[in-house]
């Protein structure tokens, strides 16, 4: 691998070779602690793979919570021309549409913490969490289908949310061109009981305030306030994208074999754009995708109940708004300036975030002045932030920003080195509520797993990719 040379304080660049095969340069947002960090596991080996994929455009990106994934870097950003490009599934991940979405309230925490185990232990049975675990709703397989064509527009219909929530869901309620005929049986046997589930692994439910707003323009028009609670939810489309993912990484191996395509990587399978394999995993994520807006959006609903029962006043009363939704295991058809051309691009982005820049239509017409909101999660008992995606973010990344905190530790380091007790009691320390499934989850999720994300964070900002709007502390998780 070539060397990294340093461009500025938080972007590094790795040079094209063309003798190695690779077709762009590799760029990574990062201060020097996070790109030394970066630099330990095969984060940077599997983006040189991804930079020799066909038709890739411009540069492989690489975000500061970056690392090693399956065949793909997590934190990694890649557009392809959508003429002549291709499709990938291991450059969008398992968990197709996994994202965050975050919820506003009228209540301090003041008013919070007099009930504050009773509303824990309500969020926690009404959003059941952990590995396989269920939601019995009684959906049929044509309710299904529409949820996976139709998204949170079709579920706010049938009474799972407010009217005006699908504004301010990322595609305005669903990715267009879904087609859940061609999705596995399995897939649908999967998913159809894990409608409005958590899952185990990163994702939670966290009750948060906001404890500071850096930009009062912009935190004003988002809704967000000093000391307001707010609750922000992480999961995705849990066993319907997983299999879709299982089922289209063997089909696209299969793909490859049959057109004697050999790459470094067989797990970084892929086909072209316009071919029948192409379309047909492009039309199943889409329906994944789908599911994953409809799986946030339902577990809303039970947690707007869960306050209203703890509160006695009705979810509108709290003023509970959806302040955004969106994805980060993704890929999007988006148009963008590439050294002076307009171009249109299948833009994948594997635990990166789309981060647009004021003005564009993809923004909701109440956000799109200020930028598209871009929810980080911290990891378990550290913070999380609100930033807005900004201008120079649209040439520098494809719009994209960085999704977390992003790992140091492999779940069986962290098993290994941290206890859950040492965890337990820090969250005691900080006064942070918590209800969780398996003692060994609280090992692998430990704040020191992962890195800073105050560090992070920084460097999005310092590279100029998005600005820095509030900061959320937690002060209750659940989690599988």
């Amino acid at each position: 691998m070539a060397e990294i040379k340093k461009i500025n304080d938080f972007l590094w660049e790795i040079e094209k070779d063309k003798n190695s095969g690779m077709n762009v340069p590799i760029r990574l947002y990062a201060n020097e602690p996070l790109r030394n960090a970066i630099e330990k596991d095969r984060t940077l080996n599997q983006a040189t793979n991804a930079s020799k994929l066909p038709s890739i455009v411009k540069n492989m990106l690489l975000m500061p919570d970056a690392h090693e994934g399956y065949s793909f870097p997590i934190g990694g950003v890649a557009a392809f021309d959508a003429n002549d490009g291709i499709i990938s599934p291991g450059a969008i991940g398992f968990d197709i549409g996994c994202g965050v979405r975050l919820i506003k309230t009228n209540l301090t925490e003041k008013e919070l913490r007099p009930k504050f185990g009773a509303l824990m232990d309500a969020m926690f049975r009404n959003v059941p969490s952990g590995v396989g675990s269920k939601m019995h709703l009684g959906f049929t397989q044509k309710q299904l289908e529409r949820i996976a064509t139709e998204g949170v527009g079709y579920i706010v219909k049938e009474g799972y949310g407010f009217p005006e929530d699908p504004e301010r869901t990322e595609e305005e309620t669903h990715m267009k061109g879904a087609d859940y005929g061609i999705v596995s049986d399995l897939a649908k046997k999967r998913g159809i009981q894990q409608l409005g589930t958590l899952g185990a692994g990163n994702h939670f439910a966290e009750v948060q305030k906001v404890d500071k707003i850096f930009d009062e323009k912009i935190g004003k028009a988002y809704g967000l306030e000093k000391d307001m609670v707010v609750i922000m939810l992480h999961s995705g489309s849990r066993g319907y994208g997983h299999q879709i993912c299982s089922d289209y990484i063997r089909v696209l191996m299969d793909y490859q074999k049959k057109y004697n395509i050999t790459f470094p990587d067989v797990e970084l399978s892929y086909a072209h754009v316009g071919s029948k394999e192409a379309d047909r995993y492009w039309a199943s994520m889409c329906s994944a995708i789908n599911f994953a807006f409809v799986n946030r959006q339902i577990m809303t609903h039970f947690i707007r109940k869960s306050f209203a029962d703890t509160f006695k006043r009705s979810a509108d009363e709290l003023d509970m708004r959806l302040v955004y939704d969106l994805c980060h295991n993704t890929a999007k058809l988006e148009e963008h300036d590439v050294d002076g051309k307009r171009m249109s691009l299948y833009v994948h982005r594997k635990g990166a975030t789309r981060a647009f820049g004021p003005g564009r239509k993809e923004i909701p017409s109440a956000y799109r002045e200020y930028g598209q909101p871009v929810l980080i999660p911290g990891s378990m008992g550290t913070s999380s932030y609100v930033l807005a995606g900004r201008k120079e973010g649209m040439t520098e990344t494809f719009g994209s920003s960085c999704h977390g905190a992003g790992r140091v530790m492999s779940r069986h380091q962290a098993l290994r080195e941290i206890t859950s007790s040492k965890t337990l009691d820090e969250m005691k320390r900080k006064n942070i509520e918590i209800r969780v499934r398996s003692k060994k989850l609280v090992s692998e999720e430990a704040e020191w797993a992962y890195k800073n994300v105050d560090d992070v964070v920084a460097s999005i900002e310092g590279a100029k990719i998005s600005g820095i709007v509030a900061k959320l502390v937690p002060l209750g998780v659940t989690k599988g």
